[in-house]
């Protein structure tokens, strides 16, 4: 796997240094620190992918429990997304049905 998942991000991270940091190790491909969806604010976690599975696998050694911006940083392998995205099971927050049968 290429992906290296890196959580415990500071709110100061920015793509450009995370990238910066872990190019180090190789060819990082993409880089992408996941933001909230109504703030944009960083959630304190991202993903780097590698081109090669050799230098996401150095980049986890040399990284994971290092000091980056002020912040002790974890770094592993990305795991696959288990199921769905979660979330209302497809109600979408409107269930006209609510009240229908309450009394």
């Amino acid at each position: 796997m290429n992906k290296v998942f890196v959580g415990g991000l500071s709110w100061s991270t920015d793509e450009e240094g995370l990238a910066e940091h872990f190019s180090k190790f190789g060819n990082v491909e993409e880089v992408k620190i996941i933001t909230d969806r109504d703030t944009g604010r960083s959630r304190g976690f991202g993903f780097v992918t590698f081109s090669e599975s050799d230098d996401a696998e150095k980049a986890i050694k040399e990284m994971d429990g290092i000091e980056l911006d002020g912040r002790t940083i974890r770094a592993n392998i990305a795991e696959e997304r288990q199921g769905g995205r979660g979330g209302r099971g497809g109600q979408g927050g409107n269930n006209r049905n609510f009240n229908r049968n309450r009394w």
